[in-house]
């Protein structure tokens, strides 16, 4: 069979990183297809080529047809693509993860199923936006309420520097425009987070709903990991845009967040983030020093030794025991065939 055309599948490692792409890109009522190496968008304003290996997200809203090359060219350069609704409020599906690794899934699936080392990671978490309070001995209870009081002292300063009036946060997840402009905003550039947060989860290979502090859901850590952001990113982001009223709030907001995490420090951060939580934190809940060097190696698991290598055949002693009953059961049948 003859080869596909066009440039051959790259390897993983001469991939661009996570920390080098860009963050996100929307795209809406659009047709998206393939030429060579990049993918071309298409609508009634004219054609634009994007180069594949440089996304991190993609983003396809409403009215999106993509065609089958193009989502193989995205596939091969490890670009996670997220359908969502309108205005990026609702998540369908995801695509594929970039690593071949599956040593921070296994560490999330180990810390997030003991209480004490899940205890833990919460902990770590709150640990990095209250950067100046000791939060090592508190509960969960104790927790969410300090993260409720600051969450709301983030939305009272905002109001005040913006002098866009709050309330409180409502929304209605079945219709962006039900709701006051700063809460709109605030969904919109909430959702474009979320896309960010899920996208470098699963190009590390990590389980989107396995959540530490928000459980239950399908992207419960998106959610745990997006929250370290809020209050620096997308909370202030939202008031900004409000506070000059737009006509299309979502489309502004969208693009305010793109502006604010295009330099691709959020990547970088989200990526150490991750592998400072999943790595840094052992079993028993004490803190450990994070590896540096991952390697995608197929291994067997092994209850006693932790793992056996693979591509190696086992059993090879059996095959002369097999033999030999082989040939003894083959004897007992031969006498009795010579029975008269």
């Amino acid at each position: 069979m003859s080869k596909s055309p066009g440039m051959e599948r790259p390897e993983l490692q001469a991939l661009p990183t996570m920390r080098e792409r860009i963050s996100f890109l929307y795209l809406e009522r659009c047709l998206v297809s393939r030429q060579d190496n990049a993918i071309t968008v298409t609508d009634m304003r004219g054609t634009v080529h994007v180069p594949a290996a440089s996304l991190s997200v993609i983003l396809l809203g409403p009215g999106t047809n993509v065609s089958h090359r193009a989502m193989e060219l995205i596939g091969d350069t490890g670009a996670s693509v997220i359908w969502v609704g309108e205005h990026g409020v609702r998540y369908y599906a995801h695509g594929r993860p970039l690593t071949h690794s599956s040593r921070l899934l296994i560490a999330q699936a180990a810390l997030v199923s003991n209480t004490r080392s899940r205890l833990a990671v919460a902990r770590r978490m709150y640990a990095m936006r209250f950067a100046d309070e000791d939060v090592s001995q508190l509960t969960m209870q104790q927790l969410r309420g300090r993260e409720g009081a600051r969450v709301r002292a983030v939305y009272r300063q905002a109001s005040k520097k913006t002098g866009v009036p709050w309330d409180k946060r409502q929304y209605n997840p079945d219709d962006f425009t039900a709701s006051d402009p700063v809460n709109m905003a605030l969904s919109a550039a909430h959702a474009c987070l979320y896309g960010v947060a899920h996208s470098i989860i699963t190009a590390l290979g990590c389980a989107p709903g396995l959540g530490f502090i928000h459980t239950g859901h399908e992207r419960s850590f998106v959610y745990d990991i997006a929250d370290l952001y809020k209050a620096e990113i997308t909370i202030p982001i939202a008031f900004e845009v409000a506070a000059k009223q737009p006509a299309d709030i979502g489309a502004v907001t969208r693009r305010a967040v793109r502006d604010a995490v295009s330099d691709g420090k959020i990547l970088e951060c989200m990526v150490k983030d991750i592998r400072e939580l999943l790595l840094g934190i052992a079993a028993d809940g004490s803190p450990q020093d994070v590896p540096q060097i991952e390697t995608n190696v197929l291994q067997l698991w092994d209850d006693k030794n932790g793992f056996a290598k693979n591509a190696v055949s086992y059993g090879k002693e059996l095959d002369e025991l097999n033999t030999e009953e082989t040939e003894l059961t083959e004897g007992y049948g031969k006498l009795f065939e010579d029975e008269p």
